[in-house]
C-alpha cells in the first residue's frame, strides 16, 4: 500500500518538473516542488523499505527522469503538436506611382491602429499614427515609410 505513496509521489515530481521546463519556465516554483517531492518520494521509499530498495527507487527515479525529460524534449515529440501552417503574407510592396501621401481611400476593417485599406482597387495594410478609425470611412494617406503606409481620417 505505502508503493502507492511512493510512486505517486515520484510521479507528481516529474510532472511538476515536466511542467517547469516546457510550460512555466523561468519561475522556478514548479521546479523546486517537483524536486522536493522527487526527494520526498525517495526518502520515503528509504525510510520504509531501506537500503536495497532505495537504492533501486532512487536508480529508477534518475534514470526514469532522464528518459522522460530527454523524450519530452525531442523535436520529433513536438511535430505532433505543432502548427503547421505556412506564413503566405507578404509586406506591402509599395508602387510609388500607385500610392504617395495625400491619395484618398477607404478603410475596409476599423484601423486600431492597423488594419486595412483600399486605395484605387488595391488592398493594403495600413496604420495609423494611434488614433482608431472606424471601418468603411474615407482616409488620406499621412506618409509613407519602409513598406508601412500611415493615414488619417479625411477631412
Amino acid at each position: 500500500m505505502f508503493w502507492l505513496v511512493v510512486v505517486t509521489l515520484i510521479l507528481i515530481g516529474l510532472a511538476f518538473l515536466l511542467l517547469e521546463i516546457l510550460v512555466i519556465p523561468g519561475t522556478g516554483v514548479a521546479g523546486i516542488v517537483g524536486f522536493i517531492l522527487l526527494g520526498i518520494g525517495v526518502w520515503q521509499a528509504y525510510t520504509y523499505y531501506g537500503d536495497i530498495t532505495g537504492h533501486w527507487v532512487l536508480a529508477g527515479t534518475i534514470l526514469g527522469t532522464v528518459v522522460v525529460l530527454a523524450y519530452s524534449l525531442r523535436a520529433k515529440t513536438w511535430r505532433r503538436v505543432a502548427l503547421k501552417y505556412k506564413i503566405r503574407s507578404r509586406v506591402n510592396i509599395i508602387d510609388e506611382e500607385k500610392l504617395k501621401p495625400g491619395d484618398i481611400g477607404k478603410s475596409v476593417s476599423r484601423l486600431a491602429p492597423g488594419g486595412k485599406a483600399v486605395f484605387s482597387k488595391e488592398y493594403v495594410e495600413v496604420r495609423t499614427m494611434g488614433e482608431f478609425i472606424d471601418q468603411d470611412v474615407d482616409i488620406v494617406i499621412e506618409k509613407i515609410e519602409d513598406h508601412k503606409i500611415f493615414v488619417k481620417l479625411k477631412e
